[in-house]
């Protein structure tokens, strides 16, 4: 069962802006360009759409899934 206090903690996270992940100023700024401004933004696109952004690429995915799993988001594995 999910306590109220986790479900705020997610709500934090989720609305946290893509400035506090510490990524690269060049990823940030490709992600803002494209209006992703948080992490819930963020969450909502798929590997296809980020990497069709000019100037981010695998390095650039890369370091957008190892910011976000320091804050609890996994990508999903196919089973």
């Amino acid at each position: 069962m999910t306590t109220a206090s986790e479900v705020e903690e997610q709500r934090r996270r989720l609305a946290m802006h893509i400035g506090e992940l510490g990524l690269q100023i060049r990823t940030a700024n490709c992600l803002e360009g494209e209006g992703i401004y948080t992490v819930h933004d963020l969450l909502r696109q798929t590997p296809g759409k980020l990497l069709s952004i000019s100037n981010f690429g695998d390095k650039s995915l890369e370091e957008v899934y190892a910011a976000l799993e320091k804050i609890g988001f996994h990508r999903r594995t196919a089973t």
